[in-house]
């Protein structure tokens, strides 16, 4: 069972799957609109629902096209919402009549034995009386009225999903003393990279399916073991092809669990094909990472192929130099997740990481070497009051967060945090973390970097 449950919105289009989307995640994060079919992509976010961590997937609509046909792309996604969802929730529009496209995707979730509640959106309409009868017909009970653009009936329904939550065998997250911590290591990379061969070669059993076939992976498999008495979870995920190569269906649904497994990991794995080389796609990947602030490790896969010469090791490594400038606090390590060559050095470096990402500089030592550090290099800016430093602290760690104060911080040139980066990495490496640094000034106006 995956350590938090999947609960996806399904209905026919313009019912108001967005609308309670965005109103259960509290922000505005699927796009919603008066014209129906707006959502065409699947949408995924993490839900707390009374305590219980999960994931809340947002659906395009089921409808039926001319030919009395489900269409392809669309049948697709709702099989899909039947197939990985732990819950389903199925959407009507209260005020209008059934309509066929209704009846087709409860046709749909009738065949399936996961638990579908029922609910009956835009409650606070006056013609609701003269349909919430019509939707028995549905064949799921008596539905949660509710209205998610005011708010009505959601109270309800967050219960009604607790429950089921519960029922389902799911537990509330708990917070784990520092000791037991666990590293949820999530390995990432293109289609047939060989992520789930080395899950398979870290583990020592075939723990996921593998095979020379990509995309082989659709789904993210969470494992738990003990290495060195440190608890480690690794994380396998689907191959992530380059943005425009990305089908509908089972192939959007998987990259949207590929980037909510990066969201919930600590440490990220890129897993790059050695035989194929680095490629603009590894970088992406890599980008996805970083915008989540997360530890990262690059792994060079299949080094048993490029043992017969020296030559294309030292070109991926020149390449692999050239194509990740922008990290190179990223340690590098070659694998053979085939011949199980180096896998546990993974392991090694992600506890050093997690060390790095603890770490924590004292503010007069950190003052102290802000001042040595902009005294040699005076910050360049625009305008006729330049910035001056004032004093800095490190406010957070995992990942180590930084707030600078400057003078006119404004003016400051949008290249002198990097340089204060740079820096602060030669006094203290954070080897294989990003850090967050953000410069205020003295009204509290930010520039983060």
């Amino acid at each position: 069972m995956d350590p938090a449950p999947t609960i996806a919105i399904v209905g026919r289009p313009n019912v108001g799957k967005s609308t309670l989307f965005n109103r259960l995640i509290g922000k505005r994060h699927a796009v919603i609109a008066h014209e129906a079919g707006t959502t065409r992509d699947r949408i995924s976010q993490k839900y707390d629902c009374n305590g219980y961590e999960s994931f809340l997937v947002d659906t395009g609509g089921i409808e039926i096209d001319k030919k009395g046909d489900i269409e392809e792309n669309i049948q697709v996604q709702a099989n899909i919402a039947i197939q990985e969802a732990d819950i389903i929730v199925f959407i009507v529009n209260l005020t209008e009549n059934l309509t066929v496209d209704d009846f087709a995707a409860a046709e749909i979730l009738r065949k399936t034995d996961k638990p579908v509640i029922l609910i009956g959106n835009k409650a606070d309409n006056s013609e609701i009386e003269k349909n919430v009868y019509n939707i028995y017909e549905l064949g799921f009970g008596e539905p949660i009225a509710i209205s998610a653009i005011h708010n009505i009936g959601l109270e309800e329904l967050r219960s009604t999903l607790e429950k089921t939550i519960k029922k389902l065998g799911f537990k509330k997250a708990r917070s784990v003393k520092k000791e037991d911590k666990v590293i949820d290591l999530c390995i990432v990379g293109k289609p047939n990279a060989g992520k789930s061969s080395l899950i398979n070669a870290i583990l020592g059993q075939e723990k996921v399916i593998t095979s020379p076939i990509p995309n082989t992976t659709r789904d993210a498999t969470d494992t738990e073991f003990t290495y060195k008495d440190q608890k480690f979870n690794l994380i396998d995920t689907a191959g992530l092809k380059r943005r425009g190569r990305i089908n509908r269906g089972i192939e959007k649904f998987s990259s949207l669990r590929v980037f909510s497994s990066i969201e919930r990991s600590d440490i990220a794995v890129l897993l790059i094909d050695g035989e194929a080389s680095v490629t603009n796609q590894d970088t992406h990947i890599t980008e996805h990472v970083l915008a989540e602030r997360k530890g990262l490790i690059l792994a060079i896969n299949k080094i048993d192929l490029l043992e017969k010469g020296e030559e294309m090791r030292d070109r991926i490594i020149s390449k692999l130099r050239r194509k990740f400038s922008f990290v190179p606090w990223a340690p590098v390590v070659f694998v053979s997740a085939k011949n199980k060559t180096n896998t546990y050095k993974i392991l090694e470096l992600a506890e050093k990481i997690m060390e790095a990402r603890k770490q924590k500089i004292r503010t007069p030592e950190l003052n102290s070497l802000l001042q040595k550090v902009t005294m040699k290099h005076l910050p360049a800016g625009k305008g006729l009051k330049k910035a001056k430093f004032m004093y800095g602290t490190q406010v957070d760690i995992n990942p180590p967060k930084f707030t600078l104060f400057f003078r006119h911080a404004k003016n400051l040139h949008f290249s002198y945090p990097r340089y204060l980066e740079n820096k602060i990495r030669e006094e203290c490496p954070f080897s294989g973390t990003p850090i967050n640094i953000q410069i205020k000034t003295s009204v509290g106006k930010e520039k983060k970097s």
